[in-house]
């Protein structure tokens, strides 16, 4: 069985060194299946496991002169074998090995990725644990709505990563496929038994229907999974650089010694690390129409996917890797001011209040249309003030005082009411 990559240096999995390995795993593979089913004598797959090596720059060299990156990479490793190098590729194609090698690398990669996603949801579940009880004041179009936690917004957040594990797997389960197929994939000078025997041996599943290649929709789910975790981190993001806000400060970045916000102004303490988050999903959602794009290649293939795959690829993977370090970081590190998440949520005298008061006094008789009305009327006049204050102007309408009893009133703009189920969604995530 080949072994995969733990390491977190995502980046040696995108190597030209760690390419040629898994190509020449994948066709030592075969051998061994070859001679497994008697098709080539065995010493020779052992002389091939002995001697087989390759050279990155020779390679090169080579490819220069055949322009061929695969025949020049066989040449190669012939260099080193020798006689036993003409049981090497037998019956297959280059996309039989191509894409065998692509797939174990993209499962190796999601092994990282999925090894960081872990330590993401570690950290969003510790600060909403830490912050359950943090009330602060919920949004909707930008605009104060009604009072929720810090915990609770990061629940949401985790049940959101959540599900993009469940995705992540089912994804690095379709993408571990490969195809020893030959030409056009009919298998017509390849037994179908060596292709299940190398596929398995690779950790991997023979490909259920190829043609020359493994179909790229396979390729092409995988970068939108990791686009769609993108989306959801730019969402993160989005989030912190709108809470640290000059006039909002209910959360920060972390802001070590010695850095510096601007070379202008020695104020500033600007959330770069989420601006950059936000700029680099970007560039994964705009790989992921690439990888559309590559699904339509012409008849049983062409080459049109695979210039497109050497860059998207590494860069989807890598990039992905660094976001989620980045933003595990980021949440684990978090500055958060329950102070003035308290200040904000207070403004205009509880004007946040207000459905809480209106149900109050249809509660007690009152229709309605009248009771919008009045609740309406007390939060604009609260709201276009300098120093408004809502429940000053509820406990002084003549309507509300003849309804609702001080008591009353002030139960309304008790934040807790708006706590008393959250620990139901606490409980569905196991926080």
């Amino acid at each position: 069985m080949i072994e995969r990559y733990t390491l977190p240096e995502m980046g040696n999995l995108w190597t030209e060194q760690y390419k040629y390995q898994t190509w020449l795993q994948v066709e030592i593979a075969v051998c061994e299946a070859q001679a497994e089913l008697g098709y080539i004598p065995a010493e020779a797959v052992e002389t091939i496991k002995e001697k087989a090596q390759f050279d990155p720059q020779r390679i090169l060299e080579i490819e220069a002169e055949v322009k061929h990156d695969v025949i020049a990479f066989l040449t190669n490793v012939n260099e080193y074998v020798g006689d036993a190098g003409r049981y090497i590729h037998l019956g297959m194609t280059s996309s039989d090995m191509l894409d065998t090698a692509l797939a174990v690398q993209l499962v190796s990669s999601m092994d990282v990725i999925l090894s960081q996603v872990e330590h993401l949801i570690q950290a969003i579940r510790y600060q909403a644990q830490q912050h359950r009880y943090t009330v602060m004041i919920g949004r909707s179009h930008g605009i104060h709505a009604e009072p929720i936690t810090f915990g609770f917004k990061l629940a949401g957040w985790l049940a959101e990563v959540l599900r993009h594990r469940d995705r992540l797997c089912a994804v690095q389960k379709r993408i571990a496929v490969g195809k020893i197929s030959g030409a056009v994939g009919t298998y017509a000078n390849i037994d179908p038994r060596i292709e299940d025997i190398a596929c398995r041996n690779l950790g991997l599943e023979p490909d259920t229907a190829s043609t020359q290649v493994v179909s790229r929709d396979r390729h092409a789910e995988y970068v939108q999974a990791l686009a769609l975790l993108a989306a959801t981190i730019e969402r993160f993001a989005v989030e912190i650089r709108n809470l640290q806000r000059t006039d909002v400060l209910e959360v920060e970045e972390f802001f070590s010694k010695g850095q510096k916000g601007s070379s202008a102004m020695p104020h500033k303490r600007n959330p770069i690390r989420s601006e950059r988050l936000t700029g680099l999903a970007r560039i994964i959602r705009g790989h992921a129409m690439a990888a559309l794009e590559n699904v339509a290649l012409w008849h049983e293939r062409d080459i049109s996917h695979s210039s497109v795959e050497r860059v998207m690829f590494p860069d989807c993977c890598i990039l992905m890797h660094f976001m989620l370090v980045e933003t595990t970081d980021l949440i684990k590190n978090l500055l958060v001011y329950p102070e003035n998440m308290q200040r904000n949520m207070n403004v205009y005298g509880g004007v946040v209040f207000s459905q809480r008061v209106l149900l109050k006094l249809v509660e007690k008789g009152m229709s309605r249309e009248d009771a919008y009305a009045i609740v309406q009327s007390c939060a604009h006049t609260a709201w276009n003030q300098p120093n408004g204050n809502f429940q000053e102007a509820i406990v002084q309408d003549p309507k509300v005082k003849a309804t609702l009893s001080n008591e009353e009133i002030q139960e309304c703009f008790d934040p807790q009411h708006h706590l008393k189920n959250l620990d139901v969604i606490y409980q569905r995530l196991n926080i």
